[in-house]
């Protein structure tokens, strides 16, 4: 007998949310400056990746009737007769072939969905891509979000080319645990700790389904639930009660196909620097600078900017340690307003700053998975309201994920550069993902072609918005620098040393008093 098992909530809620024109997938790209052979990488997935079950497993939806079926959800089976050869492929680009021709495959791939016949995922063996390869893998959202499958990529490769017989032996022995453990984004160290999802959540948010449309629409009965008293009926208010978004050129009827680029790597030590001159965070860096990039694509389109702010959805990791290693859904949302319409860069970051230290004590992340939690178990005259009301609240969905910082291998050869994309959830018609790896960062965009017909504009802005950032952390080093020398130029008062001229690495002046007749203290002088 194949072995049965029903589908979560939320995972049956992302099963539900699959639209030909936003097909919810999470798709990701590795390069390698090498030819990847095709017969290693299929011992590699056959030995590692399907060690876990949820890979050889299809998704069975009963066929009957619409009002039973939150009596009888959808289960995953095993699939008997599994054959590697129908989810593992190769493809061969025309040579000579760059980026742009590794896009273009990238961006058709994202467009087409998946067999739902067989288990929901796929990778492709990209052959001719320069002098290497690249690996293109594509899982269904409902086997687990994006934290837990990039993680589950990247934990089938090795921190050598040959791989050490430890984790040979370890992966042998099918550890699951160490190999799906989520990996701790930025926006996760910005909140200090996992949130814990409590059943007074998941109960609240499952009786405003049940009430219906009602909820949905009417403030006064989502009043009358805040008057509970709890942190979440409160979020939960504000969540619906929130305006909506305003149309831009990046909200609109979607089409089917999905376009994926992604930028130039930035030095992960160099935006660490930035952060430390100009304030805030290395996330909040990125996403000013990101901000910035959409700025310019819309007045590239000749639309209004002044006092535009957009929101973003940012998935939030909601696993307790101890559930770290499991597959499935366990993230929640929080809503990031962009300042779009700010044209000063160092503004632009401070806002962003001050905007994502406000999120710590968000409840939405929970509120959110509580809706979702509930949404797979209702039918379509609720889902769908529900998925357009957040759709309706926000431009974009924004991931963000700290990678291995030392190079990986997988089937001997070394990576070179891995870059992902999760599905625009909500009918949202731009992601987009930042991405460290090897001490390297990169931005990704996916956006819908109908939409956005050129996402290669917007990296282009990031980049330009990037470099203002470091020309006026240069600036600002230099001042210092300037008034550092100003002050140790000046005689010391009743035969006092004078203080170091040098800068620390965090900017700040040196506190060492100076050598006698230099400029700089014993350290500096070196």
């Amino acid at each position: 007998m194949p072995r049965v098992e029903p589908l979560s909530g939320i995972d049956a809620a992302w099963l539900a949310m699959e639209d030909p024109t936003n097909l919810m997938m999470v798709s990701g790209i590795l390069t390698f400056p090498e030819p990847v052979s095709y017969r290693k990488l299929a011992q590699v997935v056959r030995r590692r990746f399907l060690k876990f079950d949820r890979f050889r497993q299809c998704v069975v939806q009963p066929e009957i009737p619409l009002a039973a079926r939150p009596l009888m959800p959808a289960y995953w089976e095993t699939v008997e007769d599994f054959r590697l050869e129908d989810h593992l492929h190769r493809v061969r680009l025309p040579k000579p072939a760059g980026e742009k021709q590794l896009q273009a495959l990238v961006s058709e791939l994202m467009s087409t969905p998946l067999d739902s016949s067989r288990p929901l995922w796929e990778m492709h063996l990209i052959e001719n891509y320069r002098q290497g390869s690249a690996l293109m893998v594509r899982l269904h959202h409902c086997i687990g979000d994006g934290m837990a499958l990039v993680h589950v990529l990247l934990s089938i490769a090795d921190t050598d080319p040959k791989g050490s017989s430890a984790s040979r032996r370890e992966r042998a022995e099918g550890s699951e645990e160490s190999a799906s453990r989520p990996a701790a984004g930025p926006l996760e160290a910005l909140f200090g700790q996992i949130f814990s999802v409590t059943d007074r959540v998941t109960r609240l948010t499952e009786r405003v389904l049940r009430e219906g449309l009602e909820s949905l629409s009417n403030p006064t009965h989502l009043l009358e639930l805040a008057k509970e008293g709890t942190d979440s009926a409160l979020a939960l208010q504000r969540l619906f009660l929130r305006s909506d978004d305003p149309e831009t050129v990046f909200k609109g009827p979607l089409g089917v196909r999905k376009l994926g680029v992604w930028s130039d790597a930035l030095e992960l030590r160099e935006v660490k620097d930035l952060k430390r001159v100009l304030g805030g965070t290395v996330n909040d860096v990125l996403v000013s600078a990101m901000t910035g990039g959409l700025r310019r694509y819309l007045r590239r389109r000749h639309k209004p900017v002044d006092g535009l702010n957009l929101r973003a959805t940012i998935p939030v990791n909601l696993r307790k340690k101890e559930d770290s290693y499991l597959l499935g859904n366990c993230f929640g949302l929080v809503f990031l307003s962009l300042p779009v319409g700010v044209p000063d860069s160092l503004e632009r970051l401070q806002i962003v700053s001050r905007r994502m230290n406000r999120l710590k004590n968000s409840r939405e992340a929970m509120v959110i998975y509580g809706l979702l939690s509930a949404l797979g178990s209702v039918g379509k005259e609720i889902q769908q309201p529900l998925v357009n009301l957040v759709g309706a609240k926000a431009t974009a969905v924004m991931t963000n994920m700290i990678g291995p910082p030392v190079p990986l291998y997988l089937a001997g050869c070394r990576i070179d550069e891995i870059m992902f994309w999760v599905p625009q959830s909500a009918r949202l018609g731009l992601g987009v993902s930042i991405l460290s790896y090897h001490d390297k960062v990169r931005l990704g965009v996916a956006t819908d072609a109908a939409l956005v017909p050129d996402p290669e504009r917007i990296v282009q802005g990031f980049h330009q918005e990037y470099e203002k950032l470091r020309s006026l952390a240069r600036s600002q080093a230099r001042t210092r620098a300037g008034e550092a020398s100003a002050t140790a130029s000046r005689p010391s008062a009743k035969g006092k040393p004078t203080r170091c001229r040098a800068l620390t690495r965090r900017g700040a002046r040196c506190r060492n008093p100076a050598r006698k007749g230099r400029s700089s203290c014993h350290l500096h002088g070196r």
